[in-house]
């Protein structure tokens, strides 16, 4: 099993109002200089936010959500001091509901 850590908001938030794409850049970018295999996706409207799991969080977001979703939960922590107005999670998967943690609805 996986542990998966995440950051979740809203597309619009996460993808225009915040300098993400500045972030993750610059991210890949120490990776690719490290050698370092990436472990960092974003998705927009996560299957796994549909579970039962994460209905509350879900319920928090007003409009259509994104994630950034990592193995690295210091990377997630980091995005959470950094953009401040986001919900944090965590699973392990596979589980009973989600299979496949990058299905995007």
């Amino acid at each position: 099993m996986t542990t998966y850590f995440f950051v979740a908001a809203s597309e619009k938030f996460l993808t225009v109002e915040e300098p993400l794409d500045e972030i993750l850049n610059e991210r890949m970018r120490n990776y690719k200089e490290n050698n370092k295999e990436i472990d960092f996706w974003l998705l927009k409207n996560p299957s796994f936010l549909q579970t039962t799991q994460f209905a509350d969080l879900k319920a928090k977001i007003p409009s259509t959500p994104a994630v950034v979703l990592s193995t690295d939960k210091k990377f997630i922590t980091f995005l959470k001091l950094r953009l401040e107005f986001v919900a944090v999670g965590e699973f392990e998967c596979p589980n009973a509901e989600i299979i496949d943690p990058f299905k995007v609805e």
